[in-house]
C-alpha cells in the first residue's frame, strides 16, 4: 500500500481509481464493510482501490481545543486499511484553504480532475465541501450526469446496534469494552513507538514503556489492565497502563504509560500494540510520588487479580 500526502503528489502511474473517503477514526466494521465492498469493485473492475482520510480531522482543525476523542492516529488508520488490502490512502491535509472548498469545486478538481474515480462507495451518512454542504446527493447528481458510479452503502448493524465512532467513543467512556469489541471487529488498542520519558516511573520501581498518542484527545483516561503486544519481536505481555495528563507531576499533554509485568529489557523506538481489557481506576492527583509508588503497587495488585479472574474463565 502506497500513502500519498495531497492530490498534487500523486504518481505519475496515478491514472484512475475506485475510492472511498471519510474520517474511518476506528476502522469499525461499518468502515470494514465499505472497504471490502472497494475492494470488490477494484476487482471487478481491474482498478486500483484508495481511500481517501483528511488529516487532521476536520472537527479536530475547526475545534482545537475541545477536539472529540479520537480511537485512532492517523497512523493506525494505514495500518488497518493496509490489513484490508487497499492499494492507495490518499491523505488530505485539512487546513483552511481546504476547509473552504466548496463540495462542487472538491468533485470537479479533486474527485474527477485529479483522481478521475471511476466508481464511488460512501456511507449514507457523508458530508463534505465547505460547511458541510456536500453529500449523497450532489454526489448522485453529478454521477447522473455519468462522471462516475456512485454506491452508498446503509448504516452497518450488528446484533441490532448501529455501529458508528460515537457509539465506541461512547462504549470506551461507560469502560465497555466487550461492546466496543464488538463495534471494531477487535478489541480496542492503541499503537506506538516507545519513547524516552522522564524516568519518574523507573526511579519509583515501575519502570514504564512510553508512547505519544498523536491525538489531541484519547478516548480512554485511567489505569487499566492491558495486554501487550511487541509488533517487532512478535511477543505477548500483560501489565498496568496510565492513559492521561498525569496530574501528580503537573502534566500538560496526555500520554500513555505501560508497567509491563516481569519485563526489563530495552525496548526504546520498538513498536507496541496495548490492548485494553478492564479498567483498575480513574486517573487523580496524589499528594505525594510516595503515595503514588503505593497507588501503583495496588494497581498492579488489582491487575494480576483481574488476570487471574479472566484465566479461570477460558
Amino acid at each position: 500500500m502506497e500513502i500519498i500526502r495531497g492530490l498534487n503528489n500523486l504518481p505519475a502511474q496515478f491514472k484512475s481509481c475506485v475510492l472511498t473517503l471519510g474520517n474511518f477514526d476506528g476502522i469499525h466494521l461499518g468502515h470494514q464493510a465499505l472497504i471490502k465492498r472497494l475492494k470488490d469493485v477494484g476487482k471487478n473492475r481491474n482498478l486500483p482501490t484508495a481511500v481517501m482520510l483528511f488529516e487532521p480531522q476536520p472537527l479536530e482543525f475547526f475545534s482545537a481545543n475541545n477536539a472529540q476523542a479520537r480511537l485512532t492516529s492517523f497512523h493506525e488508520k494505514c495500518h488497518f486499511i493496509q490489513q484490508l488490502g487497499i492499494d492507495y490512502v490518499l491523505a488530505i491535509p485539512f487546513n483552511q484553504t481546504f476547509a473552504n472548498v466548496s463540495a462542487a469545486q472538491f468533485i470537479e478538481h479533486g474527485l474527477i480532475e485529479k483522481l478521475q474515480a471511476q466508481y464511488i462507495v460512501i456511507g449514507d451518512d457523508f458530508r463534505f465541501g465547505a460547511k458541510r454542504q456536500g453529500d449523497a446527493v450532489l454526489l448522485q447528481h453529478n454521477a447522473d450526469h455519468g462522471h462516475f458510479i456512485l454506491e452508498s452503502l446503509p448504516t452497518y448493524i450488528i446484533n441490532g446496534q448501529r455501529v458508528s465512532s460515537t457509539a465506541i467513543r461512547q462504549a470506551l467512556s461507560n469502560d465497555d469494552f466487550p461492546f466496543a469489541s464488538m463495534l471494531l471487529g477487535r478489541p480496542y488498542t492503541i499503537q506506538g513507538r516507545v519513547i524516552h520519558g522522564n524516568k519518574l516511573a523507573r526511579q519509583l520501581g515501575f519502570p514504564t514503556a512510553n508512547i505519544r498518542l498523536h491525538r489531541k484527545q484519547p478516548a480512554l483516561h485511567g489505569v487499566y489492565f492491558v495486554r501487550v503486544k511487541n509488533q517487532c519481536q512478535n511477543q505477548q505481555y500483560e501489565g498496568i497502563a496510565n492513559i492521561g495528563l498525569r496530574p501528580t507531576i503537573n502534566g500538560k499533554t496526555a500520554v500513555l504509560e505501560v508497567n509491563i509485568f516481569d519485563f526489563d529489557q530495552n525496548i526504546y523506538g520498538q513498536y507496541l500494540e496495548v490492548e485494553f481489557v478492564e479498567k483498575i481506576r480513574n486517573e487523580v492527583k496524589f499528594e505525594s510520588l510516595a503515595a503514588l509508588q503505593s497507588q501503583i503497587e495496588q494497581d498492579i495488585c488489582i491487575a494480576k487479580q483481574i488476570r487471574a479472574k479472566l484465566q479461570t474463565t477460558l
